[in-house]
């Protein structure tokens, strides 16, 4: 995109990263957040951690490793995925709590062939699996550790990874 994601405008105003907040904090309102990277400009007090820029698997070791608070469960959300509206984050969530009521796996997607690590809902007792792993493969890593996949489709699964996903998008709203 030829800048950092997060920071991109959004068409309904603030960023990327701060529609992903608005999203979330609309269906968990006192839900923690934290920011991977650099400091969101429509959210600057939100905690963050430094992105290592060696990929999205040492990035969530490193945010693993890291102090947090003691959640049941976290949404580990790309940037990229900037379909989520809070109903469909609320639906996903009532799909999680049914298929791992005791929130003990990384509970994916898998959209047509692919599987979907990010949008998945991560249990909190895994984190310090996942922050000594050493992999550095983001679908080995899931794999690896107590995982639950559920079939899933809509908009809110697709990357936008291109300068042309991004005008389609755009061209959406």
């Amino acid at each position: 995109m030829g800048e950092p994601k997060h920071a991109l405008a959004h068409p309904e105003g603030g960023t990327w990263g701060g529609h992903l907040v608005r999203v979330f904090e609309t269906v968990c309102p006192v839900g923690p957040v934290v920011v991977l990277g650099e400091p969101l400009a429509d959210r600057p007090a939100l905690p963050r951690l430094d992105d290592p820029r060696e990929g999205p698997t040492v990035a969530l070791a490193r945010w693993c490793a890291a102090p947090a608070p003691p959640e049941d469960r976290w949404w580990l959300v790309a940037c990229d995925q900037i379909r989520w509206t809070p109903d469909r984050l609320a639906a996903w969530l009532r799909r999680v709590e049914a298929a791992d009521p005791l929130a003990a796996h990384w509970v994916m997607a898998e959209c047509g062939d692919r599987l979907q690590p990010l949008g998945g809902i991560l249990a909190g007792s895994l984190r310090g699996l996942i922050a000594s792993s050493g992999e550095r493969s983001l679908t080995r890593l899931a794999l690896a550790v107590p995982h639950l996949v559920l079939p899933a489709g809509g908009p809110e699964w697709l990357d936008l990874d291109t300068p042309e996903d991004r005008r389609a998008f755009e061209a959406e709203r």
